[in-house]
């Protein structure tokens, strides 16, 4: 048997706007205390590279297992634009053990969940089983991620799927607004560009293109194989190094640098559409950044639930939009605040105007006592009711591991909260918001609306 290092660390919960969805195992009440004991969590590191991290427990019968990239599309270069996203696809497609249909039929056999994901900086492929098929879980994860045929005749029937995907997106007005944002806040990098591609990008991947991706980014190093749920971890970790201890001690992919942020107004007519779709874009902080519990709460206040000033301000008072929030897009060396709202085109002037003025008031205002408790509340619930599930304690756990390399318990997460300040909001939001600074975006009928840089700047 390899090698290897053992570190024993603790629980933690990545920032980021959370979600709301409550997923809670059958019989099974989680206190406080069951979110992030120090004890719990440990952390092994094979000789190729390899991390494992894990967090038993005991008390439900699932376990959910993910193998982790650090790489997602942010690795691309131009030409390979949708590269990441595409080989995703095609490790569903059969491996030198296992044709679609016999992956397809070993996962419903054994009544299991398999999913996967391309995001910007990681790639994820994960399943969720009952404890006692654990073992045959990691065998098939590991022959996904191990062992992929990459058929020229799948990849061509998948090409087509892919394309279909992208215009699912320009037909999409919500998704397409945002995408447009994207591309123009970090121009010409590849943070900007589209997880899926484009269309003239993958008209031209062939297998070999492929085939070097795979052998560039599918390595120890570049791996994290991360599981929650009813498991033992000395016994996850012989299970893994008997599928991955092989692997060579490669190297891992470097990451593009930081990106440049552009203010820049971007529009596109859709006269088909009965509304304008809206999304403004200002520079936030990394994820890793000090500021960052802060930058949440402010998130929360702006726009991140009911009570909030944008849902308040542009929803319920006036009745200009049926959706508006506020989302945050925290990465590695760079981040993006940005604002939605979709709303009728005579209106569109107006809820920009009013948009504009609560991150004006932000800055200039300390916000109350009350709004201040409400948005801590608020978000603490949402930390601790996103770990529900053992898929939701798997992400956490190889989240950190990518952004962290360490643990930070959900107690100590909310006393950071908490200790959050009305004054160190203030100066987020006046480090945030510069006029100067906003990028906007525009979908749908935008025949004589025109938004020009001094009236985002006014």
């Amino acid at each position: 048997m390899a090698g290897r290092v053992e570190s024993f660390v603790s629980g933690a919960v990545v920032g980021g706007r959370p979600t709301l969805s409550i997923v809670i195992p059958h019989s099974v009440c989680y206190s406080l205390n069951d979110l992030g004991p120090m004890e719990k969590i440990k952390k092994t590191t094979l000789e190729n590279g390899l991390t494992i991290v894990t967090e038993p427990l005991p008390h439900v019968r699932s376990v959910s297992l993910g193998v982790w990239l650090r790489s997602g599309s942010r690795r691309e270069t131009r030409d390979q634009n949708g590269i990441a996203h595409f080989i995703e696809h095609m490790l569903f497609k059969g491996t030198r053990n296992r044709s679609a249909e016999e992956i397809a039929k070993a996962v419903d056999s054994i009544g299991g969940n398999l999913d996967a994901f391309t995001a910007k900086e990681c790639t994820s492929f994960s399943i969720k089983v009952l404890d006692e098929h654990l073992k045959f879980a990691i065998d098939l994860v590991s022959d996904l991620v191990l062992n992929p045929r990459l058929d020229p005749k799948a990849i061509y029937k998948e090409r087509g799927v892919v394309l279909e995907e992208i215009k699912t997106v320009e037909d999409t007005p919500d998704d397409l607004v945002h995408e447009l944002l994207v591309q123009n806040f970090w121009k010409n990098h590849s943070l900007g560009w589209p997880i899926l591609g484009t269309e003239k990008t993958i008209a031209r991947i062939e297998r070999q293109q492929l085939e070097k991706y795979f052998r560039e980014c599918y390595v120890p190093k570049n791996m994290i194989v991360a599981a929650a749920g009813c498991l033992n971890h000395a016994r996850l970790v012989e299970w893994i190094e008997r599928k991955f201890g092989r692997l060579n001690h490669s190297p891992a992919p470097p990451i593009s640098p930081a990106p440049q942020t552009f203010a820049e107004i971007i529009t596109r007519n859709k006269r088909s559409l009965e509304q304008v779709h809206l999304c403004l874009g200002v520079p936030s902080y990394p994820l890793t950044h000090p500021n960052r519990h802060a930058t949440y709460v402010l998130n929360t206040i702006l726009g991140g639930g009911m009570s909030s000033r944008l849902f308040q301000n542009i929803r319920e008072r006036r009745g200009l939009a049926y959706t508006v929030f506020s989302n945050l897009d925290p990465y590695s060396d760079t981040g993006c605040l940005s604002i939605y709202a979709a709303t009728a085109p005579k209106a569109t002037r107006q809820t920009i105007a009013l948009i504009l003025q609560e991150m004006k008031k932000m800055k200039t205002s300390r916000v109350s006592k009350e709004e201040l408790v409400r948005a801590k509340d608020h978000l603490k619930g949402g930390l601790v009711l996103g770990l529900e599930s053992t898929g939701s304690r798997m992400s956490n756990l190889a989240r950190q591991e990518l952004y962290f390399g360490a643990y930070t318990s959900i107690n100590q997460i909310m006393r950071s909260i908490d200790r959050v300040s009305a004054d160190e909001i203030r100066e987020v939001a006046r480090d945030s918001f510069n006029p100067r600074r906003i990028a906007i975006s525009l979908v749908g009928k935008l025949d004589g609306i025109q938004i020009r840089r001094s009236y985002l700047e006014s």
